[in-house]
């Protein structure tokens, strides 16, 4: 027999560095996306890693570590070092989020901050879970800031004056305490205040002419008073159970004691200023989306039905039972008469939704002589949780005017 052949082994494998062979301004990017305390470690995995977490385009301090909470007593010299050691670049986002926080940590978290805008950061975040950080009163100086984004802290005066910011397009506060009378921003296109709160015994003021988007929910104290914004898109609006601004003496029938003689502290608690204009619906007027929900007490948007502004944009208008609750449905009978191109109108009753129970199709006919109706209006919806006498006063109101249901 011929002899056997021997079989040639396999050469060994030999790792290669994929993401090392990427050029430096890639990986300094994908660096961007750890948290400060992974990015630095990277410097053990070659001789390539030694320096790149220094040039990162992004700073990420969290309070977390291999899943564990810290506080900033535990991270903030590892912080500090940080940012003595980091190269001078420019940073793309600055993100600080903490879940555990004391009075003690506000100038660490400051300096930080300072830190951020110091290095031209586009996009900073502050989210604080557990804990009352005030920042620094002072503005924001930065000609480089696009986004900001605030959770759990407090603002004060000068810090929402945003003169000195011409490039500050989104603003998001979520969970802060407002303790000044004005926002203001010639440049911000998207503002979302949710689940805010103010003390102050006055309504804030918001100025943003520019605004695209306006995202306004569960805010509480004295509801702020909106400027015009002649760009503005989309509005969302929630007045929570906010006590500030609601009837004491609000009856089961959907009326506000306001409009007796015998009104109570809130209804008759109107500031030098504001007796004459609308606080919400004046400034968001020009929309062509809008949202507009209210708890049942809540008397801001009846008292501004009575200067109510002309919707000369608007084509869809999402309505809860706020404005189906007087007796003779007068704010909604105003603001679709003051609606002239309304396309769609969704009446959301008595359901919170996403998901509801019943839903009604509606479409509208013209009919000779004037109408409450806006004539371009062809989609109406009914969204409840039952057809019950509340919903068919509404569906009566509706079908006055030659609007005809289906289920679905």
């Amino acid at each position: 027999m011929p002899p056997r052949k021997k079989l040639k082994s396999a050469p060994p494998v030999i790792g290669v560095d994929r993401f090392g062979a990427l050029p430096d301004h890639m990986l300094h990017h994908v660096l961007s996306f750890l948290p400060a305390q992974a990015a630095v470690q990277t410097c053990v995995l070659a001789r390539r890693w030694r320096d790149l977490w220094k040039s990162s385009t992004g700073l990420r301090i969290v309070g977390l570590n291999d899943l564990d909470e810290l506080s900033v007593q535990d991270i903030h010299r590892f912080v500090d070092y940080l940012l003595i050691l980091r190269d001078r670049t420019d940073l793309d986002t600055v993100q600080i989020k903490l879940d555990e926080f004391s009075k003690e940590d506000q100038p660490y978290v400051n300096l930080w901050v300072r830190y951020a805008v110091m290095c031209k950061a586009r996009a900073l975040t502050v989210h604080i879970t557990d804990g009352d950080l005030c920042l620094d009163d002072l503005p924001l100086v930065s000609r480089h800031m696009k986004t900001l984004e605030l959770s759990g802290v407090a603002l004060r005066k000068t810090f929402l004056d945003f003169a000195s910011c011409p490039a500050l397009e989104d603003l998001k506060m979520t969970d802060c305490g407002i303790e000044a009378d004005m926002i203001s921003s010639v440049s911000l296109k998207h503002l979302s205040i949710t689940d805010c709160d103010s003390d102050l015994d006055c309504r804030i003021r918001v100025s943003t002419p520019a605004l695209v988007s306006l995202k306004l929910v569960g805010f509480s104290g004295r509801t702020p008073v909106l400027g015009n914004m002649a760009l503005l898109e989309t509005a969302y609006v929630d007045l929570g159970p906010n006590w500030e601004d609601g009837c004491l003496h609000y009856d089961s029938h959907g009326v506000f004691c306001g409009a007796n003689n015998n009104a109570c502290e809130n209804c008759v608690r109107i500031e030098d200023g504001y007796s004459s204009d609308c606080v919400l619906l004046g400034g968001i007027s020009s929309a062509r989306n809008l949202a507009l929900l209210s708890e049942r007490r809540m008397f801001v948007f009846t008292r501004d039905l009575k200067h109510c502004p002309t919707f000369s944009n608007l084509k869809t208008l999402l309505l809860n039972e706020y404005w189906c609750e007087a007796p003779d449905l007068d704010p909604l009978a105003c603001i679709l008469k003051n609606s002239p191109v309304l396309e769609k109108l969704t009446l959301q009753l008595y359901s919170k939704g996403p998901n509801h129970e019943v839903e009604l199709k509606g479409s509208y006919a013209p009919m000779e002589g004037p109408s409450v109706i806006p004539e371009h209006l062809n989609i109406v919806e009914v969204k409840c949780t039952v057809v019950d006498k509340r919903v068919l006063k509404v569906l009566k109101f509706l079908s006055a005017y030659n609007i005809r249901f289906s289920f679905e």
